[in-house]
């Protein structure tokens, strides 16, 4: 039986990025090359119509008032309070 199986996806996801960080141009290329119908399948948002349908949703729901929007700034002030909290634990 294969390693792999006694691996979480997690750790697989860990180790593929690992190995994608250091792999050499040529094995980068083919690995790429098995994957790039999947890729550009999931890379291409816009196609998606359930995806496209729920942004919309959520948008006329921002602009209606009945959702809550974020502005960066406080997006990245809530960002950097969680990181204090967590680091306050450490």
């Amino acid at each position: 039986m294969c390693k792999q199986w006694f691996m979480t996806i997690e750790a697989i996801r860990e180790r593929l990025y690992n190995y994608l960080k250091l792999a050499d141009d040529r094995k980068i290329d083919a690995i790429y090359t098995l994957l790039e119908n999947d890729i550009m399948e999931h890379s291409q948002w816009w196609n998606d119509d359930a995806l496209i349908e729920e942004l919309d949703k959520e948008y006329t729901a921002w602009e209606n008032s009945s959702e809550k929007g974020y502005t960066l700034v406080e997006i990245e002030e809530a960002v950097t309070n969680l990181k204090s909290k967590r680091h306050s634990y450490d």
